[in-house]
């Protein structure tokens, strides 16, 4: 018998989808909620990100990172 990946979702609601708006890369106050200690990207089950928008997060890190304005790792 073949058994079906179960579906998680998280119970609470997208802090982007709830203020309708966007990641930018320039806004580092709202790029931190997709960063952990370490300085790396977190998975969207754990920030409670949707997935439209974890994409968009994800992107806006990155170029983040090659303006410098943040940095890519934790090591000075």
């Amino acid at each position: 018998m073949i058994q079906k990946k179960k579906i998680r979702k998280s119970n609470k609601p997208c802090p982007f989808c709830v203020k309708k708006a966007e990641p930018v890369y320039f806004d580092l106050e709202s790029l931190s909620i997709g960063i952990s200690s370490k300085k790396r990207i977190v998975s969207r089950w754990t920030t409670g990100v949707c997935e439209k928008h974890q994409l968009r997060l994800a992107r806006a890190i990155k170029r983040a990172r090659h303006l410098a304005l943040l940095p890519f790792t934790d090591k000075a």
